[in-house]
């Protein structure tokens, strides 16, 4: 229960959200285990949705589409943390730290699969869900002082970890597609 209290905190109010993550005290694992993984499931299920009201799509389609965006969070999660964790050593060097930027790239990707989830779930193509995906960034802003960086490098942090996590699963999801009839 605490951990969809985080998740839900981390997106209605990300200071108070953070704030709460580190007081919680979750392992890193849990939440990939408990919420980012089964949310990753959720999220390849609701694929299957649009064949309701659209007729054009096939099952062989949308089945390659959610082993696609299945795929594109589960490695873009992996890519992150090593990616930030090799530019910023500082961020692993204790087990604390390294905990911290897990939850960084998780949390920020959770609110990404739920958008995505959303997305799937509408009949129509409402682009309002891709603008209030750009709201990641304002839960990456929040993040920083939960992630205790050194001041002279947060900023370039902040662009480059939010850009890294909004654009990664993208990035991936489209690389794939170009398979997908």
């Amino acid at each position: 229960m605490q951990l969809l209290k985080n998740i839900i905190l981390s997106i209605v109010s990300p200071r108070v959200g953070w704030e709460e993550i580190n007081t919680a005290g979750i392992k890193p694992d849990d939440v990939l285990s408990h919420a980012y993984f089964p949310l990753l499931g959720v999220l390849a299920l609701t694929t299957f949705v649009p064949m309701i009201y659209d007729s054009t799509l096939t099952l062989m389609g949308q089945l390659m589409m959610a082993i696609c965006l299945f795929v594109s969070y589960f490695v873009a999660y992996y890519i992150g943390i090593y990616l930030l964790g090799g530019l910023y050593p500082e961020l692993v060097k204790t087990q604390g730290a390294s905990d911290r930027l897990s939850d960084y790239v998780v949390y920020c990707l959770i609110f990404l699969v739920i958008m995505d989830i959303i997305k799937n779930l509408l009949p129509i193509d409402l682009t309002l869900v891709i603008f209030v995906k750009l709201f990641m960034f304002w839960m990456a802003y929040r993040g920083m002082e939960y992630l205790r960086l050194d001041d002279g490098k947060r900023t370039r942090f902040l662009i480059f970890s939010s850009l890294l996590i909004f654009f990664t699963p993208t990035l991936i999801a489209k690389c794939f597609s170009l398979f997908i009839p």
